[in-house]
């Protein structure tokens, strides 16, 4: 998952993810990141092959933003309790 410079998030696979990165920060990745450049790599997780590498995409980009940044700051990815919330210091 990549940050944009606009705040928005970005969801994609990619066999080689700092390649793909680079290629996003060149402009040559897909228009919705080269319009938000530069983007900063702020999430990964591997799969086994790419077919479920697909379907956690098409499940993490129908997530709300607050549920993907649950899921970068390593919180679940449901809502928290308010004994789980996390505080920043």
């Amino acid at each position: 998952m990549l940050h944009c410079k606009d705040g928005s998030y970005y969801v994609g696979v990619a066999t080689d993810v700092a390649d793909r990165v680079k290629e996003h920060n060149a402009g040559q990745g897909c228009a919705f990141t080269k319009k938000r450049r530069p983007v900063k790599l702020v999430y990964t997780e591997q799969h086994a092959n790419h077919a479920s590498a697909r379907g956690r995409e098409a499940q993490l980009k129908g997530r709300r933003r607050e549920k993907k940044e649950w899921l970068i700051r390593g919180l679940p990815s449901t809502r928290p309790s308010v004994r789980q919330a996390h505080r920043p210091e």
